[in-house]
């Protein structure tokens, strides 16, 4: 597991983000939770996945719905500042989403491969197993990733729903 390098403040950040991803699957969706901060720590959009039947649309994750909110709440200049905490990973469309929102950092718990190692083959979640830091290597802007932390409180929120 990767030292913790962020701040208290931060930490509860991503805590936060694994507490929405608890709420995901108390209402009936997947695990996931994230939420955008600016850049001085004050929280500007959270969301969790809305991602299944009867409701839910399959792009719904939590990470593109939380950056696209932030986007429309503080603008483009102020995304550059903020940063999306996320309970996982993200996938290679919520990387896309928050590359093209313009969002400078990205802090998650529970690295896209030990996530793949908790789902398996399940049919919910066909992982695509591409690290967050592997497509933004073909952008043409740097956005600072930090991450895997606190896997194991992250991975914690899906023990028991991959069965």
């Amino acid at each position: 597991m990767t030292e913790n390098p962020l701040t208290d403040a931060e930490t509860a950040l991503l805590r936060r983000s694994v507490e929405l991803a608890a709420a995901a699957r108390e209402a009936g969706n997947h695990p996931f939770g994230a939420l955008v901060a600016d850049e001085y720590g004050e929280i500007v959009a959270e969301a969790w996945n809305n991602a299944l039947p009867p409701d839910g649309d399959p792009t719904q994750h939590a990470e593109l719905r939380a950056v696209a909110a932030a986007v429309r709440a503080i603008g483009p200049e102020q995304m550059r500042r903020a940063t999306l905490f996320t309970s996982a990973e993200p996938c290679a469309m919520c990387t896309g989403a928050a590359y093209w929102t313009g969002v400078g950092r990205i802090v998650y718990g529970l690295a896209e491969s030990s996530l793949l190692a908790l789902t398996g083959a399940h049919e919910q979640n066909p992982t695509l197993d591409l690290p967050c830091r592997e497509v933004l290597r073909h952008g043409q802007r740097e956005i600072a990733v930090l991450g895997p932390l606190l896997e194991d409180e992250a991975a914690r929120v899906h023990d028991g729903y991959w069965v």
